[in-house]
């Protein structure tokens, strides 16, 4: 006699849910092995290549217009030119500079409005000039500010900082890294001669610059 086995259509489709719930997670497994891996290597070659920060220096700075209103009101306006050199000390690593904004300060007050650069790629090694025209139309400033000015223009010098505010982002190979913010910090010693009436009142030649990132 022959014995019968006979399985409800209920115990059936338990076991199809089973095997479909073992295939995604098999599969999860894979990918997230795949992604993992590839998530490794990436950060290998990044400890390897170890990108160093670029380097900046401010070539030149010309001030133009330099004056405070009347006592009452405390408003400055400003022209400065500013010229600046960038550079990537890598060998094998490219940088996309995707945002500049450049501005200019005095005993910590801003001088000048923020000027945009336009976006570039800097490619091994290289080194790129780069040219900012910056104004400040009426920008309040302390009571104290035109004595100091006066002051430090009679001893024939005047301390100008260069500040830069952007993000950047690394290219290893095809390689794109996310953005990082950086900063650049220049101190000119601009000097004043007590003949100087005419534009540009003020210059200076070469001052390396600090980054942070």
């Amino acid at each position: 006699m022959s014995q019968i086995s006979e399985t409800s259509p209920k115990h059936c489709a338990k076991k199809g849910g089973i095997n479909i719930n073992k295939r995604r997670k098999k599969l999860f497994f894979t990918f997230s092995t795949f992604f993992s891996g590839l998530l490794l290597i990436i950060f290998l070659i990044w400890l390897i290549l170890h990108p160093t920060k670029p380097e900046f220096s401010l070539t030149e700075a010309n001030i133009y217009t330099l004056n405070v209103s009347s006592s009452a009101t405390h408003l400055l306006n400003s022209s400065i030119q500013l010229t600046i050199f960038s550079k990537n000390p890598n060998k094998k690593v490219g940088i996309y500079y995707d945002k500049l904004l450049v501005y200019a300060a005095y005993r910590g007050q801003q001088l000048t409005s923020e000027a945009s650069l336009p976006p570039f790629y800097q490619s091994h090694e290289e080194i790129n000039l780069l040219t900012a025209f910056l104004q400040g139309t009426e920008l309040p400033v302390a009571q104290s500010f035109g004595y100091q000015m006066v002051r430090d223009r009679s001893a024939g010098r005047v301390i100008i900082g260069m500040k830069m505010d952007g993000k950047l982002r690394w290219k290893i190979g095809t390689f794109v890294s996310g953005a990082y913010r950086f900063n650049v910090n220049c101190v000119a010693l601009v000097a004043f001669g007590p003949n100087m009436t005419t534009a540009p009142l003020g210059s200076i030649q070469g001052t390396r610059c600090s980054t942070d990132i």
